[in-house]
């Protein structure tokens, strides 16, 4: 039942992180994976440490016009995408009151108006076989206020509300999109971000009740559930994979 045998899975920003981990996770269920990034030499790392399995492809996911080119170049030489994970994000930690239009911008663009995007293009395709999975990552950003972070917060807000209504047009054609919402997982940009803010890092292990922080594998395992047939009665959810975090206090 948490087999991903003979799927394909597309994972936006899979050349490190969390994005690693599902790829790593889903190949070790069976899948096939193609990961895509703007870092050509991540990418040919990633893929010679994750095996036969693996693919890439250079994409930039906020170049908009280049997603129906990306799906039909996987679709024509890899196979048929059956699992979509919409990994890729950016984030900025900045007092409110000094964030510019442009980055408020900046970071809907790449969190929100690309997910849709890439989302309607293959799920175009996955509506019309009947069959498909498609994975979003919020974040606990869209779980309670975090100060400093926005536009970030609106972005993961905005996916929430996709899933919902995104679930609401898919379901009748066999279509399931649900997200995960990661808690504090100790990925390199996590610990990069907690060393400069100590105050901020006890925080979030204070209200976290399992008492240690997440690694990106706990997400890559939540990821092959949520895709696999044991999971084929789940659509329109937001997982929380947070050790407690978002009912901690």
């Amino acid at each position: 039942m948490f087999s991903l045998a003979n799927k394909i899975a597309l994972i936006t920003g899979g050349g490190s992180g969390i994005g690693f981990a599902i790829a790593t996770s889903m190949i070790e269920a069976g899948a096939k994976v193609v990961i895509t990034g703007r870092r050509e030499n991540a990418l040919q790392e990633a893929v010679a440490s994750l095996g036969e399995n693996a693919y890439y492809v250079v994409n930039d996911v906020t170049a908009l016009q280049h997603l129906e080119g990306l799906v039909a170049h996987i679709e024509n030489n890899i196979g048929e995408i059956d699992i979509l994970v919409n990994n890729a994000g950016i984030n900025m930690k900045k007092p409110a009151l000094e964030v510019t239009d442009e980055e408020f911008n900046r970071i809907i663009h790449t969190n929100l108006n690309a997910v849709f995007a890439l989302t309607r293009t293959c799920a175009s395709r996955m509506t019309a076989r009947k069959r498909g999975v498609i994975l979003m990552i919020s974040s606990m950003a869209a779980y309670y206020g975090i100060d400093r972070v926005p536009a970030y917060s609106a972005s993961k807000h905005g996916v929430e509300g996709l899933v919902k209504a995104l679930a609401m047009d898919f379901s009748p054609h066999n279509v399931r999109i649900n997200a995960i919402a990661p808690g504090f997982i100790e990925t390199a940009m996590m610990q990069t971000a907690m060393s400069s803010d100590p105050a901020r890092m006890n925080k979030a292990l204070d209200r976290t009740p399992m008492g240690y922080f997440g690694k990106p594998e706990d997400i890559g395992l939540a990821a092959v559930f949520l895709a696999s047939e044991g999971a084929k009665y789940i659509t329109g959810a937001s997982l929380p994979v947070d050790g407690g975090n978002s009912i901690g206090f």
